[in-house]
């Protein structure tokens, strides 16, 4: 029996697959100070070259997590705050249902002569 695919599911999937690579994690760790950063500035002071950051930052903006605005002549990018709001709403409701499962399990074990 094949299961249909969860829109929310997906979405996350998505979303914590953008945050699995350790210099996207850095980039949004960057962008969740508050103050919109250009490439230059998030490349500042890393070995990662302004293209490499391009290419994470499309991936974030594919996954809903930062969006870019045009400045002038600069591209500048921040945060989207409510993908981040709802990655957090989904660990939790795992930890919820992980919370309950060891809570039943515990009922389970006392009960038990």
């Amino acid at each position: 029996m094949k299961r249909r695919a969860n829109p929310r599911t997906k979405a996350s999937a998505t979303l914590f697959a953008a945050l699995g690579d350790e210099t996207r994690l850095r980039i949004v760790l960057r962008l969740a100070q508050g103050r919109p950063a250009s490439i230059t500035e998030l490349s500042a002071g890393s070995e990662i070259t302004r293209q490499a950051v391009t290419k994470h930052l499309h991936v974030l903006e594919g996954a809903g997590l930062a969006r870019g605005a045009r400045l002038g002549r600069e591209r500048r990018w921040s945060l989207d705050r409510k993908q981040v709001e709802q990655a957090r709403a989904f660990l939790e409701g795992i930890s919820e249902r992980w919370d309950n499962a060891l809570a039943r399990l515990k009922t389970m074990v006392e009960e038990d002569p």
